[in-house]
């Protein structure tokens, strides 16, 4: 196995982002060999992805955008900050504002691909809290996070993931998650960080894309969970611990943990406490 990139990590801010309970979930993956294809059909800032650095990968999401940077920095990563270099200064509110409203804008449809991505960088490195987060349109529309210093030029970052696509099998897609079964050998392990289900009326986040994730998605979600169980292929899923959720996953064959994660994403910075969250897997080693 070749020696891990030291400098791998997250490129942007995502809700509900596993960077801060790695220390709980790398315990319970199963080894990740070279020959295993290792999955995220929800793949969304890829900190569990980038700390384990397989060598087969398939990472799809089904926000375009998010997609499109990162096949932006494995194909075009020296443009990619060459363009990051002319925002690197824009840190005011009007600045961000007026980059912000640029999608609603006609000539943005012929922007090229690799100065898009570096638009949404900017907005992930400046916006409040990180927040990626759509309106009905698709238009980014999270508010200004007054941050005196963001570094929205992380070159050692950028290097180091465009690297890792490009030294490894890695496969990027933006499909619906459902599309990812027909491309997985048997030798795979799943992981799967899809929207949760709201703890409460007012818990609830799916602005990341248009759409949103209602309780009929989730009853898919856990169909297609059981159609990787019946292939022989291992999975992992993160969820809130919410009774909806623990009653579809009641079954013999999973292995269901509790962790304990901190809400960062809160407009009330009183309510950012530690909540359950339960860890659904249908293996035991």
């Amino acid at each position: 196995m070749k020696n891990k990139l030291v400098d791998l990590a997250p490129v942007v801010k995502w809700a509900g982002g596993k960077r801060q309970l790695l220390a709980d979930l790398l315990p319970l993956l199963p080894k990740i060999t070279p020959a295993m294809t290792y999955c995220e059909p929800f793949v969304g800032g890829g900190a569990l992805l980038f700390n384990k650095q397989p060598a087969k990968a398939i990472i799809n999401d089904i926000n375009a955008e998010l997609i499109q940077v990162y096949q932006v920095i494995c194909d075009n990563v020296d443009e990619l900050i060459s363009e990051l270099q002319k925002l690197k200064n824009k840190n005011k509110a009007e600045d961000f504002y007026a980059i912000r409203k640029q999608d609603r804008e006609p000539k943005y449809k012929k922007w090229s691909r690799v100065k898009k991505a570096a638009r949404i960088i900017y907005l992930n490195k400046t916006c409040y809290n990180g927040l990626f987060r759509v309106n009905n349109a698709g238009e980014f529309n999270a508010p200004f996070g007054h941050y005196k210093n963001p570094n929205i030029v992380n070159k050692p970052v950028l290097y180091a993931v465009s690297k890792y696509f490009r030294q490894n099998d890695v496969k990027i897609f933006n499909e619906n998650y459902l599309n990812i079964m027909n491309k997985l050998p048997k030798n795979s392990f799943v992981y799967l960080d899809p929207p949760y289900d709201p703890v409460s009326t007012t818990a609830n986040f799916t602005g990341y894309t248009q759409g949103g994730f209602s309780k009929e998605d989730q009853k898919q979600l856990r169909k297609f969970c059981e159609q990787l169980d019946k292939r022989g292929i291992k999975f992992m899923l993160s969820n809130s611990d919410t009774k909806f959720i623990r009653a579809e996953y009641n079954n013999p064959r999973y292995n269901i943990k509790t962790i304990k994660a901190r809400r960062i994403i809160n407009s009330d910075a009183t309510k950012r406490g530690e909540i359950d969250e339960v860890v659904i897997r249908n293996y035991y080693a």
